[in-house]
């Protein structure tokens, strides 16, 4: 195929992509042949501010940028200013080079975080250098400021010039501590304050993690209304960040995996077998990147008699897969089974068996190390990347619900023997 030929195979492609974009708000994620993010966006409507780009030619160096992309990915969210969270939170993990390329000469609004004390959080236009801390720049200020609203309902931060001596109406409404008339201490303000720049950096991750602990410290404290004060501001982050049906999570998956599809469906299988004694298997569902309990699935170990994790692996996964072709009903778009090299091979086959086109993986739990049916090697992903954490949580709930379930079976067992 000449490069002209294959080039309008491409555009045509383009177009039959942007027909199905969703018409509501969200980030678009622009890809290049290689699978690579080269730039990345939010609009109120994707399909109608996708379609922009290739309808109307703007310059020779957006013309350039335009011919590169080959796919588009998006992001469905909530509202815009949630889908302006996301979009800055991507580029600052992804650092797409047009979004740096692309940019011109216009008086953006950025975040502006002084540097006294009690830190004061606003939006300015600077036009000259700062010491304060800067995040953005930012495209539409009306936007930016119901945004910056959203995050000052988790974190609350001070925007009063001068040095007020009461509390503001931003007190009262919950929005600031009042460090100004001693309501809050030096080191929760400024705990306020550096959460606030994690998610302006897009350190999501890092944010929750370091949140989690002093939950979980809080706990063990006995300091109960710490603890879900903590747990409060944990949902509030997961909603700020959280995707209609796609999280970047899922995106990411499908980019690292080279899957198909975006894996939208999920399910995971483990097996728990103490000494071999009531051994059962589980599957968990996982859609949009969250649990689907109602459609979690126990297992007997019926057909093998003595300790064979592979065996059983087979098992589940014949029983599982063979009952869903059976019934017509979807096959996940990936299945994730708690295991190594051996295991992943195992149920490779019984899929084959069954000729069960289902893209499959092991995680093995000694270095999180990622294997595909019969590869030579693993996939090594870094600890801290987002679609790790996916995988990790959806193995670790595919072996909390197995080892529940054994604990039941073993239970009956010995009063059974009684």
């Amino acid at each position: 195929m000449d490069s002209t030929k294959k080039q309008k195979n491409e555009i045509m492609e383009i177009k039959e992509k942007i027909k199905n974009l969703p018409t509501g708000p969200g980030v678009y994620i622009m890809k290049s042949q290689r699978g690579k993010i080269i730039y990345v966006g939010k609009a109120s409507s994707m399909r109608k501010r996708v379609k922009s780009h290739f309808s109307s030619r703007v310059s020779l160096r957006r013309d350039i940028f335009l011919e590169q992309v080959t796919d588009i990915d998006c992001i469905e969210c909530e509202t815009e200013e949630q889908a302006l969270i996301l979009e800055a939170a991507l580029i600052k993990e992804q650092r797409p080079k047009y979004n740096i390329a692309l940019r011109d000469n216009k008086s953006y609004p950025y975040i502006e975080i002084t540097r006294e004390k009690f830190p004061r959080v606003f939006i300015s236009r600077p036009k000259q250098k700062t010491a304060n801390r800067l995040f953005g720049p930012y495209p539409k200020t009306k936007l930016l400021k119901s945004a910056l609203g959203m995050i000052r309902k988790i974190f609350g931060y001070c925007s009063c010039r001068g040095n007020p001596k009461e509390p503001c109406l931003f007190f009262h409404l919950h929005l600031c501590p009042a460090p100004c008339a001693g309501k809050v201490s030096f080191s929760q303000y400024r705990d306020n304050i550096e959460n606030i720049c994690k998610i302006l950096k897009g350190e999501r991750r890092k944010l929750e993690s370091t949140l989690r602990r002093k939950m979980e410290k809080f706990a063990q404290e006995a300091k109960f209304e710490e603890a879900a004060a903590i747990r409060d501001k944990l949902l509030a982050i997961e909603n700020l960040y959280r995707g209609k049906p796609r999280d970047h999570q899922i995106i990411s998956l499908k980019e690292i995996l080279h899957l198909p599809h975006l894996p939208l469906t999920i399910e995971a299988i483990d097996i728990s077998s103490l000494a071999g004694s009531s051994a059962t298997g589980a599957v968990v569902v996982f859609k949009d990147a969250a649990p689907d309990r109602n459609n979690y699935r126990r297992y007997r170990i019926k057909e093998v008699k003595k300790i064979d994790d592979y065996a059983m692996i087979g098992e589940v996964t014949r029983r599982r897969y063979g009952r869903l072709l059976r019934e017509g009903k979807k096959l996940p778009d990936l299945v994730i089974i708690d295991g190594g090299r051996g295991h992943v091979q195992r149920a490779k086959e019984e899929l084959a068996t069954l000729k069960a086109k289902i893209p499959i993986i092991g995680i093995a739990k000694k270095n999180e190390e990622i294997w595909f049916p019969f590869a030579v090697k693993p996939l090594v992903i870094p600890p801290n990347s987002p679609c790790l954490h996916l995988i990790q949580y959806i193995r670790d709930e595919a072996h909390r619900f197995a080892h529940a379930y054994h604990s039941v079976r073993r239970r009956r067992k010995m009063i059974e023997n009684k």
